[in-house]
C-alpha cells in the first residue's frame, strides 16, 4: 500500500457516558453542552476550510462519539462534507463503545459514509471489565461485533487491553481468539498504563496497584506479536495489527509519517508545514474562544529540521517501515557501527536501505532512537 500524503481529519466528540479510571483524553461525563460544542465545531470548521487540501482520511475520535444521537451524527458529518473536500476513497473512522451501538445507529453510520468503525472492546471478560471501569458486558461486545457485520462493515477493528493487575498470560490469550472469533482486519492492542492523574495513575503512585514490571511486560509484548502474526496479522506498528495492507489505519499512518492533519475540538492536536497546535483542553473556553471569533489555540510548537529528525527517528522504530538509511546517518556518525551491532543483537533488520525493528526490536522500540541521539 503507497501512503498516502494527503491530510486526514480528526474530530474530538468529548463526551462520555462514564471515565475509564485508567484513560486521561479529554472528554465530560454530561451531555448538556452537546449543541454548544457542534456550534464551536461548525465555527472552528469554517475558520480552516480553506487552510488543507482535500482530505483522504477522517477520524472521528473522543471520548465517545457514538454516544451522540442519530440526528447529532447526521449534523455534524453534513457539517463537515460542506466545508471540506474529500476524495472519493477517504477512509472514514469512527469510535464506538459496546454499549451505545444498535443495528439502527450503525446502519445510519453506514447510510452517512462511515466505512471503517473501531470498537472499544478492551477483554471478552465481565470481570476484567468491571475491573477496567467499562460500562458494557462481554455479551454486549458479541452483539456488537455481529451488528457490525450485519450492517455491512467490511473494515472493522477491535481495540483490546492487557497487561493490568492479576491479568494471565493465558486470560490474555484467550481473550485475543475470543476476538479472532470474529476475524476483525484490524486489532489494536495496549498495554494498561495508568496515567498521571487518573484514579489509576493515583493508585499507582500510592502503591495500591503494582507495575507490571519489565520482563512481564515484555513477555506480553512478544506473546501478543507472535501468536497474532501466526494467525495472519501483520505487526504493523507497536500497538497496532491488520490482516493485509489495505487495513492499515491510514488516519494513523499520517501521525508516524509527519503528514500534515487537521484536529478540531477541545483538546484535538494538528500539524502543517513543520507547526504543532493543540485546542484549549476544555469545553467552554474552546468554545467561548470561537463566539469571540478567535481560534481556540491553547498551544503551539514550532519544529526545527533537527526535532523532526529526532520525531521521524522515534517514530519510525515504532512502525513495521523502520526509519531511512539517511536518517540514521544524520544522526550519528556511528550509525553503521550500531546498525552491525543492533543486526547481530537481532533488534533490526537492513532491508531496502531502511532500517526495520524485529519483534524484539519493536520490544524496546523507545531505546533504539536514543543508540543514535548519543
Amino acid at each position: 500500500m503507497s501512503d498516502s500524503k494527503n491530510p486526514g481529519l480528526y474530530i474530538h466528540v468529548p463526551f462520555c457516558r462514564t471515565k475509564c479510571p485508567y484513560c486521561d483524553f479529554y472528554s465530560v461525563t454530561s451531555l448538556s453542552l452537546v449543541s454548544e460544542w457542534m456550534y464551536g465545531l461548525r465555527r472552528e470548521a469554517l475558520i480552516y476550510k480553506d487552510r488543507f487540501t482535500a482530505f483522504d482520511s477522517l477520524y472521528l475520535g473522543g471520548g465517545t462519539p457514538t454516544l451522540l444521537a442519530g440526528h447529532e451524527l447526521a449534523t455534524l458529518m453534513d457539517g463537515l462534507f460542506r466545508h471540506f473536500t474529500f476524495l472519493p476513497d477517504t477512509e472514514i473512522t469512527i469510535e464506538a463503545n459496546p454499549d451505545d451501538v444498535t443495528l439502527e445507529k450503525l446502519t445510519l453510520l453506514r447510510d452517512l459514509g462511515v466505512n471503517r468503525i473501531s470498537l472499544g472492546a478492551q477483554s471478552f471478560d465481565d470481570r476484567e471489565l468491571q475491573y477496567l471501569g467499562r460500562r458494557h458486558t462481554a455479551r454486549q461486545t458479541d452483539k456488537a461485533l455481529e451488528w457490525i457485520r450485519v450492517s455491512g462493515f467490511t473494515n472493522a477493528g477491535v481495540d483490546l487491553m492487557y497487561g493490568f493487575a492479576g491479568q494471565t498470560e493465558a486470560e490474555w490469550m484467550q481473550t485475543m481468539k475470543h476476538a479472532l472469533a470474529f476475524e476483525p482486519e484490524h486489532l489494536s492492542c495496549y498495554q494498561m498504563t495508568p496515567e498521571e492523574g487518573t484514579p489509576f495513575g493515583k493508585m499507582l503512585a500510592e502503591g495500591q496497584i503494582k507495575p507490571l514490571g519489565e520482563e512481564k511486560e515484555r513477555d506480553f509484548f512478544l506473546l501478543t506479536s507472535r501468536f497474532l502474526e501466526e494467525h495472519g496479522y501483520l505487526h504493523y506498528e507497536i500497538s497496532n495489527f491488520a490482516r493485509s495492507e489495505e487495513f492499515f489505519s491510514r488516519h494513523n499512518r499520517k501521525y508516524w509519517q509527519h503528514v500534515p492533519y487537521l484536529g478540531l475540538g477541545p483538546s484535538a492536536h494538528s500539524f502543517q508545514d513543520g507547526v504543532r497546535w493543540w485546542d484549549y483542553r476544555s469545553i467552554r473556553k474552546y468554545c467561548r474562544a470561537l463566539a469571540e471569533g478567535k481560534l481556540p489555540i491553547d498551544g503551539t510548537e514550532t519544529l526545527s529540521a533537527e526535532q523532526l529528525r529526532l520525531e521521524a527517528l522515534y517514530l519510525g522504530f515504532r512502525t513495521r517501515d523502520g526509519v531511512s538509511m539517511e536518517i540514521l546517518h544524520n544522526s550519528s556518525p556511528q550509525a553503521n557501527r550500531i546498525l552491525s551491532r543492533l543486526q547481530e543483537s537481532g533488534l533490526v533488520r537492513v532491508l531496502q536501505n531502511r532500517a526495520l525493528p524485529t519483534r524484539e526490536g519493536f520490544a524496546v522500540a523507545d531505546r533504539l532512537p536514543l543508540l543514535f541521539s548519543e
